[in-house]
């Protein structure tokens, strides 16, 4: 009996003994099919990066200034473009609309005191009548120059003004009138001029803004690798790596 415990109990011991390192071999065997790298294991956040385009901010702001300033992210200078864009625009409608009622009120005072007919009359006529006291005096002066061409139809181009009184009313009206279509053209300037400046603020901002958002890029990645040595014991990386 005593025989047959102390047996049992070399084979216990000699089980035991063998388990720690069979387990080791074990986990030797199988860390060599262990590798864990940044391919196969990574968790990585990033902050989303949308780039500006930058054609399409030039667009924006050519069709209203201050839109591309809005898309590139920076509408507290775009919107003095957007205002100056509406002052001018108010501008342009209001010298249009005052050019016109002043020429027709030009061309009706010449109807009414010059016996003008405003038919088919063109704009260098509508300048001459205003520097002739009449069509006479106009072709008189022409054929004394020789420039016979440039006489006009007595019939068809016929004015006669009574005073120079009614011919100064009537070229202060015609004045006031080109010097409002003259105004159009500086506004229509001005909005040309509003565009350019805006699209060389907004080429500024878009290149700004994608640098930036590129150099602030954040974000993080996390890797768990298996360093095996035949001379080190088997061990567990991990890598910690940011990016600002």
């Amino acid at each position: 009996m005593k025989k047959l415990f102390f047996f049992s109990l070399l084979i216990s011991s000699l089980i035991y003994s063998q388990a720690p390192t069979k387990n080791i071999l074990n986990l030797k065997h199988e860390s060599k099919n262990l590798t864990i790298t940044d391919n196969n294991f990574s968790n990585k956040l990033q902050k989303d990066f949308h780039k500006k385009n930058l054609g399409l901010a030039i667009i924006y702001s050519l069709l209203l200034p201050g839109m591309g300033e809005l898309y590139a992210g920076n509408y507290s200078s775009g919107k003095y473009f957007t205002i100056a864009d509406a002052l001018l625009w108010g501008s342009y409608i209001g010298f249009d609309v005052y050019g016109n009622i002043r020429k027709n009120d030009y061309k009706s005072f010449a109807a009414s005191n010059g016996g003008i007919n405003n038919s088919g009359k063109d704009a260098a006529y509508y300048t001459t009548v205003g520097n002739y006291i009449s069509i006479q005096q106009y072709n008189d002066e022409k054929a004394l120059e020789r420039n016979f061409s440039d006489m006009y139809n007595v019939d068809k181009y016929y004015w006669d003004w009574k005073t120079n009184a009614q011919r100064s009313t009537y070229r202060n009206m015609w004045t006031s009138s080109e010097s409002a279509y003259n105004n159009l053209r500086f506004v229509a300037g001005a909005l040309i001029l509003n565009r350019i400046v805006s699209i060389i603020n907004v080429v500024r901002l878009v290149n700004d803004y994608n640098n930036r958002q590129q150099g602030d890029e954040l974000g993080w990645n996390v890797s768990v690798g298996v360093d095996n040595s035949p001379t080190l014991p088997t061990n567990l990386s991990f890598n910690f790596q940011t990016k600002f």
